[in-house]
């Protein structure tokens, strides 16, 4: 694997340490050796999955990503090539409806283990999700609504399940069983490298939960509404730039309501993101005298990212929440 090295900031690793999370690690393979190695073959669809195979698989998988670091996920498209080396892995560990791309060319494909990290836990509905910030046009959001439709529901589910590490360790371990099952010559390396995730995980969230069970607020603003589950399982409320393209400045009378949102429930940050513009933000900020600060959905790992992966940028995301909210 050809390690991609990052600079680590500050709190991530004071934080890391703190929690005994261990080395802060990002490893990609060559995404042009999809497939045929003398190793355990994965596809993962984006940097989540990607992640989750590189922890649990360790040395015995070849793991490669679809959407490359930066790239929004969303609206990925996928080329001839990559289509093809998709058939050649052994695996392919994706997130059914997030990428309609990737879903179409996996119902295709020959590859013999699928795995879709939407059935391994529960998809839920958080609202109207994916028209509320437009990833990419009204065509694109045409697109999720038929996937993601919950049955019975106005709303499509939200995917956006790895951003809960309760949620995101019951992947996990659905993971764990199919690569076991699938190549049982390593599987007791596949569960020990499983265990020790896992316990990162129930790291993780234990540090969420003391660091924002005492806050001055519940209350936090977004550009992208991914942080349904983080906020369910805190027991925060996620509120989103509606209606909005992150391209675009927000209208005057929906910066009046955040306004006076703010005012009412204590408000003090507008959190933006790394892979989409952050002029929504900060129109919104200086309007209704406001800060920023970073909160990264973790769709993609890049040099802008505060964290080298998927504990870090976690843990820096829980520093911004906590002094955002003023947590005691």
């Amino acid at each position: 694997m050809n390690v991609r090295r990052r600079r680590i900031s500050g709190i991530a690793v004071t934080a890391a340490t703190a929690l005994g999370l261990g080395t802060l690690s990002a490893c990609s393979s060559d995404s042009s050796a999809a497939g045929n190695t003398d190793k355990f073959d994965v596809v993962a669809s984006f940097y989540p999955m990607e992640y989750l195979a590189e922890q649990i698989g360790g040395d015995h998988v070849n793991v490669t990503t679809l959407t490359e670091p930066g790239q929004e996920p969303h609206d990925l498209e996928l080329s001839a090539k990559q289509t093809a080396q998709m058939g050649e892995a052994d695996a392919v560990l994706y997130l059914k409806s997030l990428q309609p791309a990737v879903d179409e060319a996996i119902g295709q494909s020959d590859v013999k283990t699928k795995i879709d990290a939407a059935s391994l836990t529960k998809l839920e509905d958080h609202g109207n999700v994916e028209h509320d910030h437009d990833h990419g046009g009204e065509e694109h959001a045409d697109e999720h609504a038929e996937e993601e439709h919950a049955e019975g529901g106005e709303h499509p589910l939200d995917p956006h399940v790895w951003l809960d590490p309760v949620k995101y360790a019951e992947i996990a371990e659905g993971v764990a069983k199919s690569f076991e099952k699938a190549d049982p010559d390593n599987a007791a390396d596949y569960r020990k490298n499983a265990d020790a995730l896992a316990k990162k995980l129930a790291d993780l969230n234990t540090a969420y939960k003391d660091g924002l069970a005492k806050t001055d607020t519940k209350v936090f603003f977004t550009n992208h509404a991914a942080f349904g589950y983080l906020a369910e399982r805190y027991g925060l409320t996620q509120e989103a730039i509606n209606g909005l393209d992150p391209e675009s400045e927000p209208s005057p009378a929906r910066i009046k309501e955040l306004q006076q949102e703010a005012k009412a429930d204590g408000v003090t940050t507008v959190f933006y993101e790394t892979l989409v513009s952050d002029k929504t933000a900060k129109t919104l900020a200086k309007d209704a005298g406001l800060k920023t600060d970073v909160l990264d959905p973790l769709e993609g790992i890049t040099d802008k990212s505060k964290g080298e992966d998927y504990l870090g940028v976690m843990e820096s995301n829980l520093k911004a929440l906590e002094t955002a909210l003023g947590a005691k």
